[in-house]
């Protein structure tokens, strides 16, 4: 049977491997891992393969070699590290793990925080705009970057959407005679040129005097900033709501989102899910940032932009909620047809006939299952000593699922 052994490095260099994994080194006939744990055994006498783009020449390599091998690896092999590319590409039983200190359980001991409460979360080549969504979703991230997805542009992305309320320790050259660890905060991050090799820890700060929201549906509406008229109403959210159909990991288009309050009463349902507010009024948008920072919705992006072209960007959706459609419904409709999976919903709010006739239109000719529900709101309001009811405008929710 093959022997692969992947052997973990710590942030303490050789001193931090125990007497079996020097032995192991030792015993080995090929020894492979980056340029830098490489340079931890300048002396050893067998055959040395560097890391670098070459994962799968390495694979095969390994598939080939039947002598004994070490991978090195920094820290936890399993941790966001190579034990998973040769899980996949090996047999289980031919690899014996050997983890060491990772550098995020180092820098978590050198801030003398907790981590079992925290996420992870790797920039490297994902994209900034999906790290930062898992970060804000969060109170407390750890985050692996790269030399695009930097501390510094994790912080900007931060700040453009209103989410700068974190503490930050940037952990530099951990284990090295360099080793820096900074404390600060988003809007200082940004200044700050980080070394290649570091560790970003971001802790949610809740500022004294700020609402402590708790979730729960049907936000009166005059707790949201908004546009006069520009909202809503409480109860039909709630309908609205009930007719997405929303699922804890769900993707939700928000589009002509108006106040956010669609948005911010799904962010609490959808908890490891991404919701994306589309607005275009540029009065609306600050608004819709006012109200995400102060209900703390955690999984709402805000797309500044007119539906349908700034749709083309964002990720495919499983329901897609249209609040308005400034007068491109059709396109709209199209899009969300092109990029909707089978089963997937649309949700449409209407208060006028046109509208609710043009939805039917385009989405019974497109094969969908269409429901639509009119709700009729009347509240009451004080008449000098008595009260009576004030009857709003009826709206019409329509409601259709792919079918294929």
């Amino acid at each position: 049977m093959k022997s692969i052994y992947v052997v973990g490095a710590g942030v303490e260099g050789q001193e931090g491997f125990s007497s079996r994994t020097l032995e192991l080194i030792n015993q080995a006939e090929l020894l492979i891992g980056g340029e830098r744990q490489l340079n931890l055994f300048p002396d050893f006498s067998g055959r040395k393969i560097v890391i670098g783009n070459n994962l799968s020449e390495i694979v095969e390599q390994l598939k080939k070699n039947n002598g004994k091998t070490v991978v090195l690896a920094s820290g936890d092999p399993l941790f966001f590290g190579i034990g998973r590319t040769l899980l996949r590409n090996l047999p289980a039983k031919s690899i014996e793990f050997l983890p060491n200190v990772s550098s995020v359980q180092y820098a978590f001991s050198k801030i003398k925080e907790p981590w079992d409460d925290a996420v992870f979360v790797s920039a490297h080549g994902r994209g900034i705009k999906g790290a930062v969504d898992r970060i804000v979703a969060n109170d407390k991230a750890a985050v692996l970057t790269d030399e695009v997805n930097t501390p510094a542009a994790i912080a900007t992305e931060m700040i453009e959407r209103g989410r700068d309320g974190y503490a930050a320790y940037l952990c530099e050259n951990l284990g090295a005679e360099d080793e820096r660890i900074v404390q600060t905060n988003v809007r200082e991050l940004t200044k700050i040129e980080a070394a290649p090799l570091n560790v970003l820890i971001l802790i949610k700060e809740f500022e004294s005097g700020s609402e402590h929201y708790v979730p729960t549906l049907g936000i009166p509406d005059d707790q949201f900033e908004t546009v006069k008229k520009l909202i809503t109403k409480e109860e039909i959210r709630v309908v609205t709501l009930a007719k997405l159909k929303l699922r804890h990991d769900m993707t939700l288009w928000d589009i002509g989102a108006g106040s956010g309050s669609i948005s911010i009463e799904a962010d609490h349902l959808l908890p490891n899910g991404r919701i994306l507010a589309v607005e275009r009024n540029d009065e609306c948008r600050k608004f819709i940032k006012q109200n995400l920072k102060k209900f703390n919705a955690r999984n709402v992006t805000l797309v500044e932009g007119t539906a349908p072209e700034c749709l083309d960007d964002l990720p495919d959706p499983d329901r897609v909620f249209i609040g308005g459609s400034g007068g491109h419904l059709w396109d709209i409709l199209q899009i969300a047809n092109k990029r909707l999976p089978a089963a997937g919903r649309i949700v449409l709010n209407a208060i006028t006939l046109d509208t609710l006739t043009a939805a039917l239109e385009f989405l019974n000719n497109a094969g969908y299952e269409v429901e639509v529900t009119t709700v009729n709101i009347a509240r009451t309001r004080p008449l000098t000593d008595y009260k009576m009811f004030e009857a709003y405008n009826p709206v019409y929710i329509l409601s259709a699922v792919k079918t294929s």
